[in-house]
């Protein structure tokens, strides 16, 4: 089930992880967002070919908005360790 795994970006401070399967394109982490560093991904489509989102990790301030808005826990940003 390749569609469930977890897309990941990262930086050399930030990781962002997307979970393919579960984001269903609803767009209340975009709109949500604080510094508007959520959007659509041009390239990636969820399970339904439905949108998915990806996080500019170099926008994001680890708010965690998206963490809390969206509805099936899709999304996850943190601290790389």
């Amino acid at each position: 089930m390749k569609d469930f795994k977890p897309k990941t970006r990262q930086n050399k401070e930030k990781r962002a992880t997307v979970f393919l399967g579960l984001c269903k394109g609803c767009s209340l982490c975009i709109n949500k967002c604080p510094k508007g560093a959520i959007s659509f991904s041009k390239k990636e489509r969820g399970v339904y070919s439905n949108p998915v989102v990806e996080v500019d990790l170099d926008k994001c301030t680890l708010c965690k908005t998206c963490e809390v808005v969206c509805p099936d826990s899709a999304i996850r940003v943190d601290k790389k360790k």
